[in-house]
């Protein structure tokens, strides 16, 4: 129903609006995470995220689809679903040593790594403002994740959190590529659900020794309500949403939108009582904000073009 709802009304602006409740939700699944993420192993976290989010999908796919697969299906949502898991494990690893904040603006550097990967597969060209605008987005980026310390930057001053889900991005940067490539026009709630199942299927193949490690008696009722909020808002919600937006907007502007998620979760963080960052952050995140408005603002003018 959600599918053929939102399959009727499809104009620009309504994609976009899709994009910043997307966005959104997936800001807090940074603050979220960081406050479960010491209570279980990653592999087990990121497990139960998928599982739970594939059991709340079944029954709907079941409904209107069948839960048939074909084994192109499968293989193709086995490629998406391998760069989701190695994200989401180096995600909830590193949240373990580094803050809510940090990862979110880390995050902000994929789509310039999703843009290099986007002409290696589609051959999604940038214009030179879409350039100057990834570059503009990096840097307040990196201004943010070294505090506007230079000193701090030319040391590389990097804490182990940092690095470890630095190098998730980069898998996380083949996520709205593929989603373009592999399409072959099936529904997108289908491919979805069967881009969780093979990622449930990639976490139990690589992970599931740790679940016998688990006191799951000792799992607290704050760390399950955190699980299945992160299962159901910010994985089957988010995951439909960007999928159905791609082949919209592409993959360079969908991923854009993860520029926003530094003032979302700076936003947060002052709803639950935990302050702001030093002033000296906030030039970054502006600098930030403003790349992904110039980066939207520029390819519409381009679409418009063509």
């Amino acid at each position: 129903m959600l599918h053929s709802k939102i399959g009727r009304i499809h104009p620009r602006p309504f994609i976009h609006l899709l994009m910043v409740v997307s966005a959104i939700l997936v800001s807090t699944s940074f603050t979220v995470g960081a406050a479960i993420a010491a209570k279980l192993d990653p592999a087990v976290l990121t497990l139960l995220r998928f599982s739970i989010a594939s059991v709340i999908l079944a029954p709907l796919i079941h409904h209107r689809y069948s839960l048939r697969v074909s084994w192109s299906m499968l293989g193709r949502c086995s490629l998406i679903s391998a760069c989701l898991v190695i994200f989401f494990w180096c995600m909830f690893l590193a949240l373990r040593y580094t803050t809510a904040l940090n990862t979110s603006v880390i995050f902000t550097l994929v789509p310039t790594i999703s843009s290099f990967y986007a002409l290696l597969l589609v051959g999604e060209r940038l214009r030179k403002w879409q350039g100057i605008a990834l570059l503009v987005g990096m840097t307040g980026a990196i201004w943010v994740i070294f505090k506007g310390d230079l000193g701090a930057l030319l040391s590389m001053d990097w804490n182990r959190g940092d690095l470890i889900f630095l190098a998730g991005c980069f898998c996380m940067g083949f996520y709205t590529p593929l989603v373009k490539w592999l399409h072959r026009g099936e529904s997108m709630l289908l491919m979805t659900f069967w881009v969780l199942v093979t990622g449930s299927g990639w976490l139990v193949l690589f992970g599931g020794s740790h679940l016998i490690a688990v006191d799951w008696a000792l799992i607290e009722a704050t760390t399950w309500a955190g699980i299945l909020y992160l299962a159901f808002f910010t994985t089957v919600i988010t995951f439909f949403l960007t999928q159905y937006c791609i082949p919209y907007i592409g993959p360079t502007r969908s991923m854009a939108y993860s520029y926003l998620y530094p003032g979302f979760v700076l936003l947060i963080d002052l709803v639950l009582g935990n302050g702001l960052p030093p002033l000296n952050v906030l030039p970054g995140i502006g600098v930030v904000l403003l790349a992904m408005v110039v980066l939207q603002v520029h390819s519409g003018v381009a679409e418009n073009e063509l």
